[in-house]
């Protein structure tokens, strides 16, 4: 095998430690675990996460797909038996640490990458900004966040984070629609991040984000997303017992969308647990 030139997003990624699940746990998975949680009565599910104390559970009812269960899993530090099983064993959490992972590194890189300083990321739908912490943490040059959320919530969390990483002087948070963020910025963002949102959105809804972010962004500058397929094998699950219910999409596709607001030279990295594709792009 030819050696990866040291400038591709592939070298920047090689020496990443990701989680992963051995051929034993997988064949259970497949054979057993997955037919039973997508198939017992939802009901039943329900009722044991509610008795275990699930807080995972608790908050993805209240709030599918919020920053709260994302802590949860990211952190990896659960306190009820059925969450351990949940965020220790499931395969979307493990898959949701190797995002973290895999997009902070490649956001760290293209922080590297850029001509001019202080670089400037955006972030949309940020929820507290873990990928971002990390980034700015990871990289060389100086460089500051803005992150959008049409929720303020998550925004204290975030400032904690933010001091715990020694990134607080470099982060800002604005409540708002993304869709308008040409009113919210000082200048335009030398990248653009939209990891973790695309999966809870519409076609429509993700072409008119795109295409607002497109009309205020440089040429050649880099905007980061990721797609998300069933290869978890849970979906029934998430929809049925946890109220979740994210829109799968192939990279291609994600691409498709992004390639009708003007970006191109797309390069798809998966993570491997063969959930989620970290795709970064440019604008044209």
């Amino acid at each position: 095998m030819a050696a990866l030139e040291d400038n591709s997003p592939q070298a920047w990624i090689a020496d990443l430690e990701f989680e992963r699940s051995g051929f034993l746990r997988r064949v259970l998975k497949a054979g057993l675990v997955n037919p039973f949680v997508n198939y017992f009565p939802h009901a039943v599910q329900r009722m044991a996460l509610r008795l275990l104390g699930s807080e995972l559970a608790s908050e993805s009812w209240s709030d599918p797909g919020g920053w709260r269960s994302m802590v949860i899993s990211y952190e990896g530090r659960p306190k009820s038996i059925a969450d351990k099983l949940l965020v220790m064993l499931g395969t979307v959490p493990m898959a949701l640490r190797n995002r973290r992972r895999l997009g902070a590194r490649v956001i760290a890189r293209l922080i590297d990458q850029c001509e001019r300083e202080p670089v400037h990321v955006l972030c949309l739908g940020a929820g507290p900004g873990h990928i971002i912490h990390d980034a700015l943490h990871q990289c060389r040059r100086k460089a500051h966040a803005t992150l959008v959320d049409l929720s303020s919530e998550a925004f204290e969390y975030g400032r904690q984070l933010a001091a715990e990483k020694g990134t607080a002087e470099r982060i800002r948070f604005i409540q708002g629609d993304v869709r308008e963020v040409e009113k919210m910025l000082d200048r335009p963002p030398d990248i653009v991040k939209m990891l973790g949102i695309c999966e809870y959105l519409s076609d429509g809804q993700i072409s008119d984000i795109v295409e607002t972010v497109a009309a205020v962004m440089p040429r050649g500058s880099p905007i980061v997303f990721n797609s998300i397929s069933k290869a978890h094998g849970t979906n029934r699950f998430f929809r049925r017992v946890m109220g979740l219910r994210m829109i799968h999409r192939t990279p291609e596709r994600l691409q498709g969308l992004m390639g009708a607001a003007g970006f191109s030279d797309f390069v798809s990295l998966p993570e491997p647990m063969g959930v989620y594709h970290v795709i970064l792009g440019r604008k044209v």
